[in-house]
């Protein structure tokens, strides 16, 4: 198993380094280590938008396109629709995300 190494940013310009595993979702990766700003509060169901990230480049042009329903889901978040928001929920890890960054909105509710 592969370890990746995902750098989250709050609001307030903090940054939280997690070590993850290949196959997991960034969402579970972050819920794991008590990341607060991603709330989760679907558990990774897809009908919740709590768990809204902004994927910095060059992982944001390199991540496969949102879905229909997380492109839905991402039209109700608490914080603006920006390039690069995702759900990250729908982010699975691997290798090719090595160093990804990510910016938590200032609030999920």
């Amino acid at each position: 198993m592969t370890t990746i190494t995902v750098y989250l940013t709050d609001a307030a310009g903090a940054t939280t380094t997690l070590l993850c595993r290949t196959g997991q979702s960034l969402m579970e990766a972050a819920v794991a280590a008590n990341v607060a700003g991603i709330e989760a509060d679907c558990g990774g169901l897809l009908t919740c938008g709590t768990c809204h990230v902004y994927v910095r480049e060059p992982h944001a042009s390199a991540l496969p396109p949102p879905d229909t329903d997380e492109s839905g889901m991402l039209d109700f978040t608490a914080a603006p629709r920006q390039p690069g928001s995702r759900l990250s929920c729908q982010i699975r890890l691997d290798e090719s995300l090595q160093g990804l960054a990510v910016d938590l909105p200032a609030s999920q509710h």
